[in-house]
């Protein structure tokens, strides 16, 4: 029998989709039939049984007040870090005891998802033994998120992972949130560099950032294999990299033939199955930049004007490949619309070659870091500080020389405002007599 009555919650389990409401009784129901084989084997469960009911319980009471009955309990985590653990407490102890501490862990996940089903054993037994059994795989971030356990796991918790699992924990605070990345090379041939080595070598280099939050509010690296994003980091990251390449785009035209003429079947949902494939209209036509045409029956492309969306390798695969001159451009700014609206990335370097040890992408950073934690505000994330003082702003603390892919568009005020030392020496002399004859 539920310890506690759900009808509210009960709904959300009436509908065509997975209820998360299932997954919370179903650990409940195991928690409480496996109880007794833990206990035999001396490893009993070292938070309360019920946690999952007790969850279930402060959920719909908040769901029928219409406020949350979690706290701030304070800085809560393991010695020698700042993040990682997210602390969260019940302000209904007696009522429901199980969650009276409910704190959830953020494991760094490793570089692409990559995981052994003996790794992943391990994982849930320590959770089943020390927290409530309940996880998110993955975080938006990235991390693996074990939800629910005590203070006093913790230390115990962080042990297992770091001595016997060889695992650390992710970034929680304002601090380097856990860099995440697709699966590149390992898998993709679209990946233009290898997203897992620069994940990895990122995260290792900047421990303390991840570990230790110095910064005015949280940052994230995500890197993206190719344009097509699958990470989303031009979206969700305050650095995003994305591979890129600037060499021309590989054509085969008797495979674009073959796509015309229906000998190829086009990809990427381009048309309806019973429809001719509409080169025109579903290639050409949706090339942001128009850099595309047709030329005595061969796919002609500007690569100068080409902005690598990569819509048209999308739909014809076999006909078209990104080039061979590869390497990764940065976009800076991108969040979710917490304070100041959703932003995307703004580009800030169009090209980079990724070379170990990645000494220009470090000084990209490390300079993007110095600039924000010397101006930005408590809480603000990077690209509201990008908005505030201006993209121009962040080219100069960068050290990168303004050039044509930074603009978005044509600049609606007409006025310019040049810095004396930008001014041609001749203009100087006449601005400096101008001020003797006029002072201020």
């Amino acid at each position: 029998m539920p310890k506690h009555e759900t009808p509210l919650l009960d709904q959300l389990e009436s509908g065509p989709w997975p209820s998360f409401v299932s997954e919370i009784k179903r650990q409940s129901e195991f928690r409480h039939k496996n109880a007794e084989a833990m206990e035999k084997a001396g490893k009993p469960y070292q938070i309360p049984v019920d946690v999952c009911d007790d969850l279930l319980g402060v959920l719909e009471m908040s769901y029928e007040e219409g406020t949350t009955h979690w706290k701030h309990g304070g800085i809560v985590g393991v010695f020698g870090y700042g993040g990682g653990v997210i602390g969260r407490y019940c302000d209904q102890p007696e009522k429901f005891p199980g969650v009276a501490h409910f704190h959830t862990i953020r494991v760094n996940q490793p570089a692409g998802k990559y995981y052994t089903t003996e790794y992943l054993r391990q994982i849930c037994d320590l959770w089943d033994f020390r927290g409530s059994g309940l996880t998110n795989m993955h975080g938006s971030t990235g991390d693996i998120v074990l939800l629910g356990t005590r203070t006093e796991q913790l230390e115990e918790i962080f042990g297992t992972l770091t001595h016997e699992l060889n695992q650390d924990l992710g970034g929680s605070g304002s601090n380097l949130r856990t860099p995440a990345c697709c699966l590149g090379e390992s898998r993709c041939e679209w990946a233009c560099y290898d997203t897992q080595e620069l994940c990895y070598q990122l995260t290792m280099e900047y421990q303390d950032e991840l570990h230790r939050p110095a910064f005015p509010y949280k940052f994230k690296f995500k890197f993206d294999g190719c344009p097509m994003g699958c990470v989303a980091s031009i979206a969700r990251a305050d650095m995003s990299f994305i591979g890129i390449w600037r060499d021309a785009i590989k054509i085969d035209q008797e495979a674009v033939a073959a796509y015309i003429g229906g000998e190829l079947k086009p990809n990427a949902g381009a048309h309806e199955d019973s429809a001719p494939f509409d080169i025109q209209k579903e290639v050409i036509d949706l090339c942001p930049t128009q850099c595309m045409w047709i030329e005595d029956g061969k796919l002609m492309i500007d690569n100068k004007e080409c902005n690598r969306c990569m819509h048209c390798i999308r739909v014809m695969p076999r006909a078209l490949r990104i080039g061979d001159d590869r390497g990764l451009a940065i976009f800076c700014g991108a969040k979710a619309p917490i304070l100041d609206g959703a932003q995307m990335g703004s580009l800030l370097v169009p090209f980079i070659k990724v070379e170990p040890p990645y000494d220009e992408i470090k000084e990209v950073i490390e300079n993007v870091w110095d600039w924000w934690m010397e101006e930005g505000k408590n809480r603000e994330r990077l690209g509201e500080l990008m908005k505030r003082q201006g993209l121009q702003k962040l080219l100069e603390v960068t050290g990168i020389k303004p050039m044509p892919q930074h603009v978005q568009e044509p600049r609606h005020n007409p006025y310019i405002f040049w810095k004396e030392e930008e001014v041609p020496g001749g203009w100087q002399r006449d601005i400096n007599e101008y001020r003797k004859l006029h002072p201020r």
